[in-house]
């Protein structure tokens, strides 16, 4: 019986992977997982040298549509100590036939943004794990094929949302689960990385990359995953609770052209050139047990890095700019900031402590993190570490944020995605 019947047999008669079912240790018995890879550009190529750390991980198998992103590709799997993998790289739907490969156990998705649904879909219906980069989907329609498809062959699949698996956040969701905040009312979250210059267009030529497609033609929170992965274990969503509504607002646009005129002068086509995304998009959630959440967009201004992320409960706030926490009758001073390193020490998470397997990678080491436990779901076939639900509800504000500013920042519906299940599907992320 091929793999991907065999799994989907199983998913029938144990109402699905998701059960926690365990069965063979890598695709036809053998003891290692194997995964391919589809897009092995610079993200991919920084996830691929993390996971070979793994010694039970094998590459058989890259797709690029580039050349030297497969040689660059197959240099890395030398310095591994791996064999060269099978390429696929001929048009851009060669992708297609390294997903039916029998000898796969899950593929990883980086390419352009606009490919990830079609690839994960197509590799989950192939009877592969997906492992797919951020956002996981454009549009709504996107967003329940990917539903609808793991539902329907029992396949799991994972944004690879590396921000929820940070040791600050991490040690946080340990704090609200042990309830030093309370209940938790109110979150602010932000993706504050000014990409202009190196991100969306070449920072030498001033030539459009692939991602200046998206801000000639939309307006809405381009990036919102980053913001909301830590978010939504927080708020114990979609366990117990999920998006009700969403309404979001932009700024006029205004900082693509300044970058331009100063770079590279006045007359210069992006100069003058309008483009439709807004420098700051704001999005307030309200969920439908009552908290709020608001959502930045800020990649277009110059800036510092960081993720603003607040969360405040009935006993207390944390705040990530100031690395800061306040707690009612615990901290020292009334109303004053503490410093929340000695908190994340004593409220560290397994994941980040001495002798975890998984040390180093990109990112700070929360790259190695997020693909080895993704990787371990994998092997042991079981639920990844953020499932479905958890991938579109992320993804999913990239198109309704659109659709809000579009009416003139009127609230919008946020789908179901779990029809019903939020009500009762217990916190398994990080437990």
């Amino acid at each position: 019986m091929k793999r991907r019947k065999f799994i989907k047999t199983a998913a029938l008669g144990t109402g699905a992977i998701t059960s926690g079912a365990s069965y063979a240790f890598g695709a036809n018995g053998q003891n290692k997982t194997k995964i391919g890879f589809i897009g092995v550009g610079g993200r991919g190529r920084g996830l691929l040298n993390a996971i070979l750390t793994i010694d039970w991980i094998e590459v058989p198998a890259i797709c690029d549509i580039n050349p030297k992103a497969l040689a660059a590709t197959q240099e890395i799997l030398k310095k591994h100590g791996r064999q060269k993998a099978t390429e696929y790289g001929k048009n851009e739907l060669e992708y297609k036939k390294l997903v039916e490969r029998d000898d796969l156990d899950a593929v990883i998705i980086a390419t352009y943004w606009q490919w990830h649904t079609p690839m994960a879909v197509d590799a989950m219906k192939a009877g592969k794990y997906a492992g797919v980069e951020v956002p996981a989907a454009l549009s709504i329609d996107e967003c329940w094929q990917l539903v609808h498809t793991s539902e329907e062959t029992g396949i799991p699949c994972m944004m690879m949302e590396n921000w929820s698996f940070r040791q600050d956040n991490l040690a946080v969701l340990n704090m609200i689960r042990e309830g030093i905040f309370g209940d938790i009312v109110h979150c602010h979250c932000a993706h504050s990385h000014d990409c202009i210059d190196h991100w969306f267009f070449d920072s030498e030529t001033g030539e459009d990359r692939w991602s200046a497609e998206f801000l000639l033609k939309y307006n809405r929170d381009q990036y919102p995953t980053h913001s909301l992965g830590p978010v939504l274990s927080w708020m114990d969503i979609p366990c117990g609770d999920t998006f009700d509504h969403i309404t979001s607002m932009a700024t006029d646009s205004k900082g693509i052209n300044a970058m331009f005129t100063d770079r590279f002068g006045s007359d210069h086509p992006s100069a003058v050139r309008k483009y439709a995304q807004g420098d700051i998009v704001t999005s307030m959630i309200r969920t439908k047990m009552g908290k709020t959440i608001v959502v930045n967009y800020d990649m277009q201004l110059p800036r510092p890095y960081d993720n603003r992320w607040t969360i405040q409960g009935t006993r207390g706030i944390y705040n990530e700019q100031r690395n800061a926490i306040y707690l009612k009758d615990i901290s020292p001073e009334y109303h004053q900031w503490e410093p929340f390193p000695p908190y994340q020490d004593k409220y560290n998470h397994h994941f980040w402590q001495e002798g975890n397997t998984y040390q180093g990678g990109g990112h700070g080491g929360v790259d190695l993190i997020e693909l080895g436990y993704f990787a371990e779901a994998v092997r042991d076939q079981k639920q990844t570490p953020l499932d479905v639900y958890e991938s579109v509800l992320m993804s999913c504000v990239v198109a309704l944020s659109g659709d809000s500013i579009a009416s003139g920042s009127q609230p919008v519906e946020v789908p179901d995605f779990t029809r019903g299940k939020w009500k009762t599907r217990k916190p398994a992320f990080a437990i």
